[in-house]
């Protein structure tokens, strides 16, 4: 089928051999993709087609993903389905969702009140996600929207998440982006991230003055709520002849601050989630 070359084609395309990957993790991964709302249930031999990967391989593979709940095994139809291991991923990632539903009419009356962009973002493998931006109608404000990918080393956003790591955990991850060298991570810009994971251990915040973008001024603070095991930022940001580094530190940061312990209080009433 068409459908299946494609599907085949695109990990075909995101299949990379780095000295640091684990094949045997890559491939898991591919397995569990293939899985749909469309096609919820697949035999070996149609997942061995999908992926490229040996039916011998796939057979191996599935029965690790089955003994550790990733996968279940309908023995009589020879197939396979989603198990509640991927369910338990699943529901962390509609946590953030849970987050920006509480969080989004707060986040649109800070962003009319100001012609500010206020954004709530999370870490993505080695970018930033937009999960949710809100923006007046002044058409001199940013325009962002859910599920644009930002980097993590030259923004407010990325600096408050690395910032908010426990520090082994914002050591690998620098490493990793280090390692990735796409934008590049020199000395300047690890020395830009230390003032600013200084300045988010004195204020609770960090900035991005230009550095991301010329025209762009930008700060961020972390969302924590007790109960939550996601780490989630929240920014605010402008054009920077509107936004300037005198009004962001100002007028907008003490907003934004009250604006993140306020939604953390109402996350915090909901429990762990």
């Amino acid at each position: 089928m068409d459908t299946n070359r494609g599907r085949f084609r695109m990990m075909e395309q995101t299949r990379i051999e780095t000295p640091s990957t684990v094949a045997a993790l890559t491939r898991g991964l591919e397995i569990l993709r293939c899985f749909s709302a469309r096609e919820p249930r697949m035999s070996n031999s149609e997942l061995a087609r999908l992926t490229g990967l040996p039916k011998s391989t796939v057979s191996r593979l599935t029965k690790t993903l089955v003994d550790h709940g990733y996968l279940r095994h309908d023995a009589r139809k020879r197939q396979y389905s989603v198990g509640p291991s991927v369910l338990a991923l699943g529901y962390s990632a509609l946590s953030n969702l849970r987050v920006a539903d509480i969080a989004r009419q707060h986040m649109q009356a800070l962003a009319e009140s100001t012609g500010a962009l206020i954004s709530l973002a999370t870490r993505d493998r080695l970018s930033m996600l937009y999960i949710e931006a809100c923006s007046s109608d002044t058409l001199l404000t940013l325009r962002m929207g859910r599920g644009i990918r930002m980097p993590i080393m030259s923004t407010s956003i990325g600096r408050a998440f690395l910032a908010a790591l426990p520090e082994k955990e914002r050591e690998y991850l620098v490493a990793s982006l280090k390692q990735k060298n796409e934008p590049v991570v020199g000395s300047k810009e690890l020395e830009a991230l230390a003032k600013e994971i200084k300045r988010y251990q004195e204020d609770g915040i960090c900035l991005s003055i230009g550095e991301w973008n010329a025209d762009v001024n930008a700060a961020a603070t972390a969302i924590r709520w007790e109960g939550g095991s996601e780490l989630v930022i929240i920014s605010v940001s402008g054009p920077s002849f509107i936004i300037t580094e005198n009004l962001l530190m100002n007028a907008l940061v003490p907003r934004l601050k009250q604006l993140a312990q306020h939604i953390s209080k109402q996350l915090s009433s909901f429990g762990s989630f």
